[in-house]
């Protein structure tokens, strides 16, 4: 079975300005009809244009309207899909807690924290296969930022979009992004749920341990990834950092941010999972992605949708094809009908 549905939706109101246009020219016609009873008698106006035909105006009126009404339907582009279907994917439930607070703008790691550590959930998105993925963004405070899905073109479209203005809070709130992650999963399930922690670790709050122990004792692995490097770089100042003017304390010297590792192993240890140090050569997901495939899937039902193919095409050349007939069919009587009303009066 198959669903139809329009690209541009609104534009189908303009039907509603049809049954104006018949108005319209029945009004019209109404009147014409009424200057010529003025100046003549039916009979007389027959003789006197015997060419004329009211019934072919009409037709070219109504081919116009109908017309009009493809040209509608087209520019609104219909569309054609599969109906949505039941499939059933076996997978592992993954939700990333990714740290967007500002000192992953550090360059320490080409071309800094944030965007490297984006490149790599990227490039786990898309190793991926029937798994469900979550996003988590974290600073001073943690927000949902995807479901868990298994719409992998919107967890990257949600990914693209992350950046460190996308929270009000600055800070590295771990154990909050732990806690916000577990909220994200089911719990009908202990063996098939993992947390990966991606962060700096850098001026660290909350009981980020207490929540990767409760995560493990959940069910719920919880690996992590370190972004950055022990020796440090300094924040810029901004995202871009076109001016190259760095973040400064108030003594005016310059902020400089190093990667916690001890922090981010710890929290690895509490939660059963593997610590990576994520560089310029290898941003760990190759590491984790072999990890989170020894895990037991589980089977789970998701819905998907087939594309939708454009049939815009349809509409718009029966549109074409309707203006061709109006355009060649004449007001005037053919021929035929000329032989049958003729201008002659029958001879006695």
């Amino acid at each position: 079975m198959e669903i139809i549905r329009f690209d541009n939706p609104y534009i189908l109101y303009g039907l509603a300005l049809l049954p104006l246009l018949i108005i319209l020219h029945y009004l019209i016609n109404r009147r014409k009809r009424k200057l010529l009873r003025a100046f003549a008698d039916t009979e007389l106006y027959a003789r006197l244009a015997p060419k004329a035909s009211g019934k072919r105006n009409n037709w070219k009126h109504a081919l116009f309207i109908t017309a009009l009404a493809f040209l509608i339907l087209a520019l609104a582009n219909p569309q054609i899909g599969s109906r949505m279907e039941k499939s059933t994917r076996k997978g592992v439930d993954l939700v990333i807690a990714l740290d967007v607070s500002n000192s992953m703008l550090a360059e320490d790691i080409n071309p800094n924290r944030l965007d490297n550590a984006k490149r790599a959930v990227d490039q786990l998105i898309q190793r991926l296969e029937g798994d469900r993925i979550g996003l988590v963004i974290f600073a001073g405070h943690a927000y949902k930022q995807l479901p868990i899905t298994t719409d992998y073109s919107a967890a990257r479209m949600f990914l693209r979009a992350i950046s460190t203005d996308i929270v009000p809070t600055q800070g590295t709130a771990i154990g909050e992004a732990i806690e916000q992650s577990l909220s994200a999963f089911d719990e009908k399930s202990n063996h098939n749920k993992a947390i990966i922690l991606i962060s700096d670790g850098e001026n660290h709050q909350g009981n980020a341990l207490k929540a990767a122990e409760k995560a493990r004792e959940k069910g719920v692995i919880v690996h992590s990834i370190g972004m950055g490097s022990l020796k440090g770089a300094p924040i810029p100042a901004s995202a871009n950092n076109a001016s190259k003017r760095y973040k400064q304390d108030q003594n005016g010297n310059t902020v400089i941010t190093q990667l916690n590792q001890t922090m981010l192993k710890d929290i690895a240890r509490k939660g059963k999972g593997k610590y990576i140090l994520a560089n310029n050569a290898n941003s760990g997901v190759n590491s984790l992605y072999d990890e989170i495939k020894k895990m037991e899937e589980k089977e789970f039902k998701s819905r998907v949708y087939a594309d939708y193919e454009d049939r815009f095409q349809y509409p718009l050349a029966i549109a074409i094809l309707l203006l061709i007939v109006e355009h060649l069919l004449f007001n005037r009587k053919s021929p035929l009908a000329r032989k049958i009303n003729i201008f002659e009066q029958p001879t006695k």
